[in-house]
């Protein structure tokens, strides 16, 4: 027998060649694997004497197969498409996910962190409202049941995060705008509802200023999560209004943009790359419906894969008990080219 001292789960998959959520998965139910994996894991485990001791874990936490997720907008597709991901994700190990939409308000999302406690998940996946979480709340809810968040970090919540680089996914479309056109304008809402969308305006800032140009960022009223219709009322304002300075508009995330491309469309102004165009239009995060546009919206795509992968096996670390630090990590973004710019 090998006289290795294996600490965790992780690296007991790593010494036996298995990846983390297969050997979690066939702790949870041997069946639930395939017999060749089965007998491969089981073959390690005489090799390394390891048994991690899930049932006492379990019975500590007095935990259920429950993983709670939570959004804060469930009707917006970015979230719907996290969602999806994790949820998937969960099923694949075993585990019941169910999911919630905080709906934009701080209330809801608190009643939703009281009754997931009440359900004693075995953890939590939370993508916080941001700004208006009650950040208290969420780092009591953490304390009393694993979690990890997601999209949106709460620093002083003390959890794992995991997420886009907001920062490097509007440096990269700041760059490829300015190489293929005029430098773009940056629309956005004055209050956004989503913590991100202040990220991307400070490295749009940045950006312009390190290529040598002039930043110049348009801010239209509306709150809440009506992102298109808020979009197309702003989007008429500032192409009535003659404050554009510029032939080319980023706009702080592509619902803004689908909003934005409806008001061109209703004032005749033709959008794409094409010499007839009057002007280029481009958003961030490879919205479900944004290659659907008219014209297709060029973009930067959000890993979803990477962020979803990365949020459950951090999660699972932590059921499990492995021992690892509550840090950020997060996951560059990449340029789609369509039409729209």
């Amino acid at each position: 027998m090998a006289q290795v001292r294996i600490r965790n789960m992780e690296e007991f998959a790593a010494l036996s060649g298995i990846s983390r959520p297969t050997v979690s998965k066939y702790f949870n139910d041997p069946d639930s694997v395939r017999a060749s994996t089965r007998a491969k894991i089981e073959a390690a485990l005489e090799t390394y004497d390891y048994r991690p001791n899930i049932f006492a874990i379990n019975q500590n936490r007095k935990q259920t197969k429950t993983v709670g997720i939570l959004v804060p907008y469930l009707a917006d597709p970015v979230f719907a498409e996290f969602a999806r991901n994790i949820e998937q994700r969960c099923v694949d190990m075993g585990y019941s996910p169910t999911i919630f939409s905080a709906h934009g308000e701080q209330e809801t999302e608190n009643a939703i962190l009281d009754s997931l406690l009440a359900l004693k998940p075995a953890g939590a996946l939370l993508a916080p409202l941001g700004r208006s979480s009650d950040s208290e709340k969420i780092r009591a809810f953490a304390q009393e049941v694993p979690t990890v968040l997601f999209d949106s970090i709460l620093p002083d919540t003390g959890r794992a995060f995991v997420g886009s680089d907001n920062p490097q996914l509007t440096r990269l479309i700041v760059d490829y705008l300015c190489r293929t056109g005029e430098p773009p304008c940056f629309f956005e809402m004055a209050n956004p509802a989503n913590p991100n969308a202040r990220k991307r305006r400070h490295s749009y800032t940045e950006a312009m200023h390190a290529l040598g140009q002039t930043p110049q960022v348009l801010s239209v009223e509306g709150d809440g999560w009506h992102f298109e219709e808020i979009g197309r009322r702003g989007g008429h304002r500032v192409l009535m209004s003659g404050e554009m300075k510029t032939n080319t508009v980023l706009c702080s995330n592509d619902r803004l943009a689908i909003g934005f491309l409806t008001a061109c469309y209703e004032l005749g102004l033709k959008v794409g790359r094409d010499d007839d165009c009057a002007i280029r239009v481009a958003g961030q995060d490879d919205h479900p419906f944004s290659r659907y546009t008219c014209p297709p919206l060029t973009t930067i795509a959000q890993d979803y894969d990477s962020v979803s992968r990365e949020a459950v096996d951090t999660l699972f670390r932590a059921i499990e008990g492995d021992d690892f630090p509550y840090a950020a990590k997060v996951f560059d973004g990449r340029l789609v080219m369509r039409e729209s710019a």
